[in-house]
């Protein structure tokens, strides 16, 4: 049996540095309960843009500016080590640490910001990074689309994960990219939540034959800090912007543990790894019952970037084409 971990625990909404301090204190509270893996809401670092949901289309047009700004400046950047102090604390704690988070793409154009999910195995080492597909409605306002180079399922101290967000979990072949690499563990970070959600995840558990672990971030308008751009025209004190619902699932379906509303707290759970092997016997998707002699998908597991263009030379005259 493996403890696991899921915090639903808000963090400092737009203050990067604020956000890693609260988030190693989660890692050593719930690695000091026993737990060997964490696994953090979507966008954890530094929050949920909560805010696109309430901003009104094409008449808040100057806040909504000066918030993707104040995101930007706090935003991950990979290659300057923003992520080095949770790096170290699942070294120094010894525990598998799943965060979410707004990246920065900072080679190219230094302002395309990313919806990230980050694996870290225990000895620190970070061994996937998954950018979301497909953001959904306003959020295609935030974040540009992901590539397939993170659609893959990870061996780490505690077994084999594979990480979707939120409604990428509604994408079938995007599930089926993670089950045909013997998933133990699906990871499904998100901002949804309530019966629907947990049906999904219940449905998702069956389907790949595999524990599912999710959450979103539990946090109240009181939460939201006093500096944030037009706070008190979008957020009131006494409301639950978001509830949380922390899950554990069971290989072939029926809840462990949670879901957990309205507690800004860490839910646990002991979960057997080989339960998920074991769920697989009658139901194999990507196995027996799959009928590849049918079925066949392909993933482009290539990283997309700028770079192609350049490297193009039928389009030296410009990096972005004819020109």
């Amino acid at each position: 049996m493996v403890k696991v971990s899921i915090t639903q625990k808000p963090p400092v909404l737009l203050d990067l540095q604020a956000s890693i301090h609260l988030a190693v204190e989660i890692i050593e509270e719930a690695a000091s309960n026993g737990a060997k893996l964490i696994v953090f809401p979507e966008a954890h670092l530094p929050g949920y843009p909560t805010w696109i949901w309430r901003l009104r289309p094409g008449g808040d047009i100057a806040l909504g500016n000066e918030i993707h700004a104040k995101l930007r400046a706090n935003a991950v950047n990979l290659k300057a080590g923003d992520l080095k102090p949770i790096a170290e604390a699942a070294a120094k704690y010894q525990i598998v640490v799943v965060m979410g988070a707004h990246e920065l793409e900072s080679e190219f154009s230094g302002s395309t910001l990313f919806n990230s999910l980050f694996v870290f195995d225990a000895d620190g080492s970070l061994l996937n990074r998954h950018r979301k597909l497909m953001p959904t409605n306003p959020e295609r306002m935030v974040w540009g689309m992901g590539d397939g180079s993170g659609l893959k399922v990870v061996e780490t101290a505690i077994g084999r994960i594979g990480c979707l967000i939120c409604w990428e979990s509604y994408m079938p072949l995007a599930r089926f990219a993670l089950y045909s690499q013997n998933i133990d563990v699906y990871v499904a970070p998100t901002w949804d939540n309530g019966d629907t959600w947990v049906a999904s995840m219940n449905h998702i558990a069956r389907e790949g034959g595999c524990w599912v672990l999710s959450t979103a971030t539990a946090i109240t308008g009181s939460d939201i800090p006093d500096d944030f751009p037009g706070r008190s025209q979008l957020f009131k004190n006494e409301e639950w912007i978001n509830t949380g619902g922390a899950v554990v699932v069971k290989p072939f379906g029926g809840i462990a543990a949670g879901p957990m509303h309205k507690e800004k707290a860490i839910l646990y759970a002991d979960i057997d790894l080989e339960a998920s092997k074991n769920a697989r016997k009658s139901l194999d998707v990507a196995g027996h019952y799959g009928r590849p002699d049918l079925f066949k998908l392909n993933v482009d597991r290539s990283t997309v970037s700028p770079v192609s263009f350049q490297d193009d030379q039928s389009l030296k005259k410009s990096p972005w084409g004819r020109g």
